[in-house]
């Protein structure tokens, strides 16, 4: 596995890749949408969100003016236990993207809202460690989510009844569509929502940011029952006719992605998270050889 030096700068170019663009799949599904779109002011609003995202890569500049929260997803096996320190390379590197100009300091104490101005602070970055017995790669996919998004997120623990199973889910699917229609222009759409089932509270929330922040936004869920709503409610979702920013126009949503697991017999907890268009996110893989393959 790679040494201190080689990781932080595998570190440090994932920071500066993910502030400075945003994922192609999404550019690509923006792109279409733009051709789609019927709303004029859409069209504007659209063309300039990717008329930045351009000009951002081109100038090594932030691709928004929020840095987001940022969390990295580390999944490794038995011949890929990291052997340095994640945690504080991941810290250490953040100052300095930081410092580079690449991150405005927008880390703050939950309550005093101190800032210490440099984007350091417990839990900065977030960690999901997943341990994969048989995987011979360590893969680190980092994410900074915006967070005026956040201010629209949901979560709720249906009884059984209020998913209305027998009325094809009508219960979480009201559900859905009224958190988007309650957060309007605030998540800055078009952008993408994941949903978390299963679990209790704090599992359902982390599967709906894991959805949508790790999957493509142009993949197809292996599920097919999974599939079939994610496509619904996008589609229901965009026949709103909230748009771009909230204007009004045909694209509200470019992706809805669901991530689920088993959960109690008493309980149904569901989770959204809302993700702005400004995808930036990061992956790679690294192998005890040394080699090293990008993932997104």
């Amino acid at each position: 596995m790679a040494m201190y030096q080689d990781l932080y700068k595998h570190v440090y170019d994932m920071i500066y890749h993910s502030t400075t663009t945003i994922s192609p799949d999404v550019t690509d599904i923006m792109q279409k949408a733009l051709k789609r779109e019927t709303n004029q002011t859409a069209k504007s609003i659209m063309q300039a969100m990717l008329d930045d995202a351009k000009m951002a890569g081109e100038k090594v500049k932030p691709v928004c003016q929020s840095p987001g929260f940022p969390t990295v997803y580390v999944s490794f096996g038995d011949k890929s236990v990291p052997g340095e320190d994640l945690k504080k390379i991941w810290a250490e590197a953040l100052i300095e993207g930081t410092k580079n100009h690449l991150l405005r300091p927008s880390m703050v104490h939950p309550l005093t809202r101190k800032n210490p101005g440099d984007n350091s602070g417990i839990g900065v970055p977030n960690f999901e460690f997943d341990y994969v017995p048989e995987q011979e790669y360590m893969e680190m996919f980092l994410s900074f989510k915006g967070c005026g998004a956040e201010l629209a997120n949901a979560m709720k623990i249906f009884t059984v009844a209020q998913l209305e199973k027998g009325n094809d889910f009508a219960g979480l699917k009201r559900w859905v569509l009224d958190t988007v229609i309650k957060g309007g222009g605030k998540p800055c759409p078009p952008g993408a929502i994941g949903i978390g089932l299963g679990g209790q509270m704090d599992v359902a929330c982390k599967l709906a940011r894991k959805a949508v922040s790790t999957r493509r936004w142009d993949d197809v869920n292996p599920d097919p029952m999974y599939a079939e709503l994610e496509q619904e409610l996008l589609e229901n979702i965009n026949s709103l006719g909230l748009g771009a920013a909230g204007t009004g126009g045909d694209t509200t949503m470019l992706a809805v992605k669901i991530g689920a697991t088993s959960t109690h017999t008493a309980i149904a907890p569901a989770a959204i998270s809302f993700h702005c268009w400004t995808a930036r996110r990061t992956g790679i893989r690294l192998y005890p050889d040394g080699r090293k393959e990008t993932t997104l």
